[in-house]
């Protein structure tokens, strides 16, 4: 009778060797029931020998599951392997071995083995992931897996839509997504966006909230009003609330079952509050005795859920203290081999630290995105070319959705034949859901972390989403889903999940009446995560190739829509057509000149030509390079622009402190100091917030004039 899913060193990622669990019927057989204490028991077992590992210096971290293997053995039970989608936390060892997860995955991932199967050596230990059991690979962070989760209920019933033989479409129609978290990761706002998203849509979602009591050294009564987050969750609508002493493992079968059935008859999404306990410190670098009294601690060692099912196995016969003892020697093989294995791994090649950090198949910055753009039709501004865009590129690809504060025509959509469609602040969406439908494009709350969020679990999931944050200045709350979410999890998880999500959003100044929060720049702050691509046009004929590029391209690409160029003249193209594409990390020169360049971007470009022009009547030959990427950007551009002129200005509209043109200078004094005449220049807007009054909004942002009093001032030096 096999008992466990993983009897020897090697990583399968099947789960076949578990027994049928039928949870109509959640009557457990002497196997099932053996099963359930064998997978707890090497949960636990692992646990120890990590640290064991840790404290031999073999290891370098260590969080533990103890005290949560009933509950998640009876979770694993519950769902299906390789259907269901599982989005865990760190403390889900139980769960993830009762799905497939075997103990020398485990081990590679706590020595940061090159054969570590979740990460490549990447993420540290607990932190585990398998594309084919699906379960995707988690953050440190709390709470954001639970909008992942999300994205990925609602990419169900997108996919289910799609007519596509591609693998990530589901063959099930019932599947379930199931996300973890501990009790303090309530307390995070994510927490609460994904449950009302969960509950206006009905998604097939299930929340098990293992509340082991303390938020590290907090106590939960402190985190949560009246201690029990199931009470204050009770009045969402479609919310099946089920609470549970998540110690007991028959007890534990029977909620999780329920919940998941809840699920997967689509009554809408579930939450289960299982109470567990902590028998070790919150992690290694922890120690429980500074903050709990040993009473405290004595007490819970007796709701340990190990004990419990070793004496409810023995008091109803199911197995003797012989039994249960062959049972730990057999475990304890298993894991001293698998620890033998990870021990003897080898380590990652220090060459490989910086793959995957973008998509190892598609390059933006490559030849394949360079085309001829038509020449003949009429001129458009630049958002009503990133609209025919969108459109055009919605028709190419049925799995594109569009999402965001305000972008649909209306959410009601019984009233579209009467009203004209709201389609964005700025009119960038207006049309796409009367042509596309509902289900493709849709408002989303207020909550910008939902949007980024949302759109990760969708994308991991193979739909692709270009969301739109309404204004730049709002894209704060999100910071969290970019930076630790959306940019990492390819690097995180060796490549074996990606996200390639488009987010655009009107950014900048020069607009009366913007003010504080509607005319900040920032896009320096963005170029610091690594594994972001940053697109910032000044033309629609560039909006156009470089929108649709990054449609395209398998990474996530933050797309910055300058408001004041949105519907100028000046920058109006022909429509270049559906199938023009620009590569990234090409910048254009905008003017020829010979005596020294001007580097820029955005709305800058307009301001710096006019300057270049008046410097002209100085007989001054200005060259104005337009970057149009961030990340990347041009360097062998600035380069040769540098070596021609020997001169070099950074003008942009974002503050100087810390903004972009610093990292162009500096580059430049770094690498081509010996081809200077004059010191590198930049030019851009006051250290402070750009302010209503457009007196002071002048005063503040880099005009013209200010690009060409530092034009003379280095051609002078």
């Amino acid at each position: 009778m096999k008992l466990s899913a993983a009897t020897n060193g090697v990583s399968s990622h099947v789960a076949s060797d578990r027994p049928a669990i039928n949870i109509e019927n959640i009557e457990l057989t002497q196997e099932q029931l053996l099963y359930f204490y064998r997978t707890m028991l090497l949960s636990r077992r692992l646990d120890d020998k990590e640290l064991q590992l840790k404290n031999q210096s073999h290891s370098y971290f260590q969080i533990s599951g103890a005290g949560h293997e009933a509950i998640q053995v009876a979770a694993g039970l519950a769902l299906k392997p390789g259907v269901d989608w599982v989005f865990p936390y760190y403390r889900d060892r139980a769960l993830c071995l009762t799905l497939g997860i075997t103990p020398s995955d485990m081990l590679l991932n706590a020595v940061g083995s090159k054969d570590d199967p979740n990460s490549g050596g990447r993420q540290m230990p607990t932190h585990w992931s398998s594309t084919e059991l699906r379960i995707v690979s988690s953050s440190s962070c709390c709470t954001t897996q639970c909008l992942h989760a999300v994205g990925a209920a609602e990419a169900s019933d997108l996919l289910q839509h799609r007519s596509t033989s591609d693998s990530s479409t589901s063959k099930q129609q019932d599947e379930v997504v199931l996300v973890t978290l501990g009790d303090g990761q309530t307390s995070g706002g994510e927490f609460w966006e994904s449950l009302n998203t969960a509950c206006n849509h009905k998604l097939p979602l299930v929340y098990l909230v293992e509340d082991n009591g303390y938020a590290i050294s907090v106590p939960v009564e402190f985190q949560t009003p009246g201690g029990d987050i199931a009470e204050l969750v009770e009045s969402f609508p479609s919310l099946k609330v089920i609470r549970v002493d998540g110690t007991n493992g028959i007890k534990s079968i029977r909620a999780m079952s329920d919940a998941v059935a809840h699920a997967r008859k689509r009554s809408g999404p579930a939450l289960v509050r299982a109470q567990v306990t902590r028998p070790y410190s919150h992690s290694m670098s922890d120690d429980e005795s500074a903050y709990r009294t040993t009473a405290e601690r004595e007490a819970e060692s007796l709701q340990d859920p190990l004990r419990r099912f070793a004496e409810f196995l023995r008091v109803q016969n199911y197995a003797s203290d012989e039994n249960l003892e062959a049972i730990a020697s057999d475990v304890d093989r298993i894991v001293q081999e698998a620890s033998d294995l990870a021990l003897s791994a080898p380590k990652p090649d220090p060459s490989t630290a910086a793959l995957y950090v973008y998509s190892p198949t598609v390059d933006p910055t490559s030849s394949n995105f360079e085309t001829e753009a038509l020449t003949k039709g009429k001129t458009e501004t630049m958002v009503s070319a990133i609209n025919q865009t969108l459109f055009d590129e919605m028709a190419r690809n049925p799995r594109i959705v569009v999402f965001g504060e305000d972008v649909a025509d209306a959410s009601r959509t019984e009233i579209l034949d009467e009203v004209k469609g709201k389609g964005g602040v700025f009119k960038a969406t207006l049309g796409l859901q009367r042509e596309y439908g509902r289900n493709r494009v849709f408002n989303s709350p207020l909550a910008e972390a939902n949007i980024v969020g949302r759109a990760i679990g969708m994308a991991l999931r193979g739909v692709k989403p270009v969301v739109e944050i309404q204004f730049f200045d709002y894209i704060w709350p999100a910071m969290m889903q970019i930076r630790d979410e959306l940019t990492m999890l390819r690097y995180r998880s060796n490549n074996a999940y990606s996200c390639p999500v488009v987010i655009r959003a009107p950014i900048g100044g020069y607009l009366r009446g913007g003010s504080l929060y509607h005319s900040q720049s920032g896009e320096s702050i963005f170029a610091h995560c690594p594994g972001l691509r940053i697109a910032f046009p000044s033309t629609a004929s560039d909006a156009v190739g470089l929108l649709r590029t990054a449609i395209r391209s398998d990474d996530p690409v933050l797309f910055l829509e300058h408001k004041h160029l949105y519907r100028q003249t000046y920058n109006k193209d022909i429509y270049p057509g559906p199938d023009y594409t620009l590569p990234f990390s090409r910048s254009v020169v905008r003017r020829e000149g010979a005596d020294l360049t001007v580097i820029t971007w955005g709305a800058l470009v307009q301001r710096t030509l006019q300057a270049a022009e008046q410097a002209s009547q100085n007989g001054l030959d200005v060259r104005v390079i337009d970057l149009r990427t961030i990340a990347p950007y041009d360097w062998e551009g600035i380069r040769q622009a540098v070596q021609e002129t020997n001169r070099v200005i950074i003008a942009h509209e974002d503050q100087v402190t810390c903004g972009f043109g610093g990292e162009i200078a500096a580059r430049i004094a770094d690498e081509l100091f010996d081809q200077l005449d004059a010191p590198v220049k930049r030019v851009g807007a006051l250290d402070c917030p750009v302010a209503y009054s457009p007196i002071l909004e002048e005063a503040i942002l880099p005009q013209a004039s200010d690009v060409l009093d530092t034009i003379l001032e280095i051609a002078n030096y």
